[in-house]
C-alpha cells in the first residue's frame, strides 16, 4: 500500500463554510495533500483560515445569493485549475417551539441552511458533472432524522437536505459524481456552544449518546477524507451519521 493509497494528494477541494466543522475539513484535507480553497461570509473566519494556511485562497461570499455563489465557485475552480471535491458546511439554528417560530425566522433559517446548499450544489455540480468525476459532501445533522423538540425549522432544513442529496446522487451517478451527507450528533462548535453552556444541557445530551460523549470536530475528519477520495466512488446517496450511536436510541 502506497503512502497515498487514498489518492487524496493534489485533489482540488472547495469548502463552503470555513468555521467549525468546515475548518476541521480544511485542516484535515490540507494535511493530507489536498489543494483547498474556502468560502465564507465572515471575514474573521476567512482571516483565521488564511493565518493557519497562507497558501489557501479564500473568498467572502453570501451563499444565499445564487449569482454570487456561482461567481465565487467559478473563480475558485479557476484558481485551483479545476474542482474534484466540494464540501458544504454552512448552517444556523434557532432553538424555539414551533408555535414561536416567526415567518421571517423560518425563511432566514431555510435560506441559510437549504438555499445556500442548493446554490452551491448547482454551481459545483455543473463543473464536476461536465468533468465526469467529483465528490459533493454536505453537512446535515442527526436532527434530519430525529424529532428534537425546539428544532422544527432546523430539522426541516436538514431533512430536506438529506433528500435533496439523494436526488442529486441519482441524477449525477452516471456522470461520475457522488453525493453524500454527513450527519453529526451534537458537537461543540460555534453553532452549539451557547446551547451546551446552559446548565445541565451538556450532561443531558451526553446521556443520550451510547458512547458516552459528545462529538468533536476531529470525529468528522476521517469520513470526509474517505468521501473525498477516489476510493469512495461506489458510495453515493448516503446519510452517514457520525453521532456515537445517538440515532440508535
Amino acid at each position: 500500500m502506497t503512502a497515498d493509497w487514498w489518492g487524496l494528494a493534489g485533489r482540488r477541494v472547495l469548502v463552503a463554510g470555513a468555521g467549525g466543522l468546515g475548518r476541521a475539513v480544511i485542516d484535515a484535507l490540507a494535511d493530507l495533500g489536498c489543494s483547498c480553497a474556502a468560502l465564507d461570509r465572515s471575514p474573521d473566519v476567512l482571516g483565521e483560515v488564511a493565518t493557519a494556511h497562507p497558501d489557501i485562497p479564500t473568498r467572502r461570499v453570501d451563499l444565499t445569493d445564487r449569482e454570487a455563489t456561482r461567481a465565487a465557485v467559478d473563480e475558485m475552480a479557476d484558481r485551483m485549475g479545476g474542482l474534484d471535491v466540494a464540501v458544504h458546511a454552512v448552517g444556523v439554528n434557532d432553538r424555539r417551539p414551533i408555535l414561536s417560530v416567526t415567518a421571517d425566522g423560518w425563511r432566514h433559517l431555510l435560506s441559510v441552511n437549504l438555499d445556500s446548499a442548493f446554490h452551491f450544489a448547482q454551481a459545483t455540480g455543473a463543473i464536476m458533472t461536465a468533468r465526469g468525476e467529483g465528490r459533493l459532501i454536505l453537512f446535515s445533522s442527526v436532527a434530519g432524522t430525529l424529532a428534537h423538540r425546539d428544532h422544527g425549522a432546523y430539522a426541516a432544513s436538514k431533512g430536506a437536505l438529506n433528500q435533496f442529496a439523494r436526488v442529486m446522487a441519482h441524477e449525477w451517478a452516471s456522470a461520475g459524481v457522488t453525493v453524500n451527507t454527513i450527519a453529526p450528533g451534537y458537537t461543540p462548535t460555534g453553532l452549539t456552544l451557547r446551547h451546551l453552556a446552559k446548565p445541565g444541557v451538556e450532561d443531558k445530551l451526553t446521556g443520550l449518546v451510547p458512547t458516552g460523549r459528545l462529538g468533536q470536530v476531529e470525529d468528522v475528519q476521517g469520513i470526509v477524507a474517505l468521501l473525498a477520495s477516489p476510493r469512495s466512488a461506489y458510495i453515493t446517496g448516503q446519510v452517514i451519521h457520525v453521532d456515537g450511536g445517538r440515532t440508535l436510541v
